[in-house]
């Protein structure tokens, strides 16, 4: 396992911004989209900061469509993954969470029914 860790700082216009620790030198980080290398990461030495880099991604279009996308930062050398990038996109996810909702609201109504049912045998108030 790697000794390095990646904290976003922030996602704007499509570009994941981090900051990343490593032991001694920066690691070699790749993008990863449905088990393809998308691409790597821009990885800058911060000044004064030995160990501290500055990383940046540019998110490509391609992977931008409908449902759920995850792209997976890792190190390239063991495979470990520093950080995920999930994005939500379209209709099909729109009926997902209805449905999901749905049921939700019906696994809801049957612990209701079955507390009340709980309670009314066992002489609960």
């Amino acid at each position: 396992m790697s000794e390095s860790s990646l904290v976003k700082t922030r996602l704007k216009a499509g570009r994941y911004e981090g900051l990343l620790n490593a032991s001694s030198s920066a690691p070699v980080v790749e993008a990863v989209h449905h088990d393809r290398v998308i691409g790597l990461p821009e990885i800058t030495p911060m000044e004064g900061h030995p160990g501290h880099f500055l990383l940046g991604f540019d998110i490509p279009a391609e992977v931008l469509c409908d449902g759920v996308q995850t792209i997976q930062l890792r190190s390239s050398e063991d495979g470990e993954v520093l950080d995920r990038i999930t994005i939500l996109a379209g209709e099909p996810l729109e009926d997902d969470i209805r449905a999901e909702v749905e049921f939700l609201r019906e696994e809801l109504d049957l612990l209701k029914r079955s507390f009340r049912r709980h309670c009314v045998e066992t002489g609960a108030d």
